[in-house]
């Protein structure tokens, strides 16, 4: 059996036949290839085919999931039978259960989200091609002493159908090059990266950009040292500064909120974002990794803004969360094979900013651009924010030196509220967040 509609139709006839009163069936089929090249050899080729099967049965207010690999009639009923008596001893939640049929979606064109690549898949000689140019790229700059470059593709089908009425399935292609590129020796090792991913082969850049980048990336790290301690700004390079856009979405979401758990918990219709500042979530944007027409519970996907104006618009909801706090689910769930649904984003935008990087740093004066973030001690109650931070030290408004082994310190909150963004947000990502300037951070250095 490998026609994904007909494998969840027979899990749904095997949980009915088994005792379940409702239940959802999702299969996830897919493809990866990998190719890594180190020192100019062949390091690693994988390839992994595979297909995962996942059932959740529903008894009352009782549920539980089961998992499998394998497609065969007996294999399904054996899972049904499972999981049916797992959520007889499962405890009783009044939430958990399927959408509404009037909530579901119905019509869809998945051609208008161009997530597959129609063209051929590539061979692993033309993965080792890229992969092996990406190396040379950065190689050939004086200095790099080691590159890692790795160069993969991957296909992933999924279908979803449950016992409401819902079925619905798409597929998302992917190709991806990377460098780490390596200056120096020992203790005065310094390293940096570059990577692409795209759904489409004809939208990646050349892969000798990226070796390039890695390499200028890596020298300009050589001779980091710690930086001054006390509070300074400090400049959140568009590389890392989705991670705070990624705290705040965290604190918003509806498992935290029902919880009681979030920094944000008492936030709604109150200003989280500086004025003039909206986040928006947009899970219909083509040739877009984070696309999807339906969420994890067949309800329709919407454009929505998350922050208006700076001002906290809603929660992010699928259907268990939303019923706790008596609200309507934002169509955001998301589940894999081995677990019930929770809520997620897909696609987000910050409103970008007038000005450009160097015109931030130039605003910033005497402080510190961070380009690479270690380890996360982030209080998911109150918001405090403590991390590892790498970069460069800025003095006049121009980058002096590389620095490392520092730590940055602050209330998520307050950095959140009051900050400065560029306008150099790359059009190609999910998340879309420029550069983000935050004054009076703690530094914590030599």
């Amino acid at each position: 059996m490998t026609d994904l509609a007909q494998i969840t139709e027979a899990m749904l006839d095997a949980a009915r036949k088994a005792g379940a009163e409702s239940a959802d069936a999702l299969v996830v089929q897919g493809t990866s290839l990998s190719i890594d090249i180190r020192a100019g050899a062949l390091e690693q080729a994988e390839r992994a085919e595979g297909i995962e099967l996942g059932l959740r049965v529903l008894i009352g207010g009782r549920q539980a999931c089961v998992s499998v690999s394998d497609t065969s009639a007996r294999t399904l009923s054996d899972m049904a039978e499972r999981a049916v008596a797992m959520a007889r001893e499962a405890p009783e939640d009044p939430y958990a259960g399927l959408a509404d049929p009037a909530q579901i979606a119905r019509d869809w064109d998945i051609s208008a989200y161009d997530l597959v690549d129609q063209g051929p898949e590539p061979s692993a000689e033309a993965l080792e091609r890229a992969a092996r140019a990406v190396e040379a790229a950065a190689l050939a700059h004086k200095g790099i002493t080691q590159v890692q470059a790795s160069a993969g593709y991957g296909r992933r089908q999924m279908y979803l159908a449950a016992s409401n009425g819902f079925a619905g399935g798409y597929a998302r292609s992917a190709l991806s090059q990377s460098a780490v590129a390596f200056t120096g020796e020992g203790t005065a090792m310094e390293r940096d990266y570059a990577g692409e991913s795209r759904v489409y082969a004809a939208d990646m850049p050349k892969p000798e950009s990226i070796g390039a980048l890695a390499a200028e990336r890596a020298l300009a790290r050589a001779g980091a040292r710690k930086p001054a301690t006390g509070s300074f700004p400090v400049l959140f390079d568009e590389r890392i500064s989705q991670s705070l856009i990624g705290h705040l979405l965290s604190a918003i979401n509806g498992a935290s909120i029902a919880r009681g758990s979030s920094w944000l918990r008492d936030a709604l219709g109150q200003q989280v974002l500086p004025k003039g500042f909206d986040l928006i979530e947009d899970p219909h944007r083509p040739r877009i990794s984070g696309s999807r027409p339906f969420d994890a519970e067949g309800l329709p996907t919407q454009r929505r803004l998350v922050v208006e104006n700076g001002v906290l618009t809603g929660w992010t909801l699928d259907l268990a969360t939303a019923r706790k706090l008596g609200l309507q689910s934002t169509a955001n769930a998301a589940r894999g094979t081995t677990a019930p649904p929770s809520p997620a984003t897909s696609n987000i935008d910050l409103t970008p900013g007038t000005a450009s990087r160097k015109q931030l740093l130039g605003q910033m004066g005497t402080g510190l651009l961070v380009t690479s973030l270690i380890g996360s001690t982030i209080n998911p109650t109150t918001g405090a924010y403590s991390r590892g931070a790498s970069g460069f030290w800025v003095e006049d408004g121009e980058i002096a030196y590389p620095v490392n082994e520092c730590t940055i310190a602050g209330s998520l909150p307050e950095m959140l509220r009051d900050f400065v963004a560029a306008n150099d947000a790359r059009p190609h990502l999910a998340t879309r967040v420029p550069s983000i300037l935050i004054e009076g951070m703690t530094l914590a250095g030599k």
